[in-house]
């Protein structure tokens, strides 16, 4: 018999996710292949939605379609901090 009182939990195996670094790092070296400015492209798609910004070449377009478009800018802007950026431009 099973014990309502207890709250049954479910795990979803996540291992095949990719991450929204290796997404970014996919898309721009697919998009460097195609010849495009992969910044630009990117840029564009995250601006628009609109996902023939970007290179379907290596998979790159279904890749970064599965991740929201805020974790892109999220990851971005995240990468940017780390690499303190900034603090090069207030010299």
């Amino acid at each position: 018999m099973t014990d309502l009182g207890n709250t049954q939990f479910f795990r979803v195996n996540t291992e095949n996710e990719v991450s929204v670094k290796r997404v970014l790092d996919l898309v721009y070296h697919a998009m460097e292949e195609k010849g495009y400015n992969p910044v630009n492209q990117i840029v564009g798609y995250i601006m628009s939605g609109d996902p023939t910004y970007i290179t379907s070449h290596n998979g790159a377009r279904s890749m970064i379609m599965k991740v929201e478009r805020d974790e892109l800018v999220e990851e971005l802007l995240k990468e940017y901090i780390r690499n303190e950026s900034w603090k090069e431009t207030e010299k």
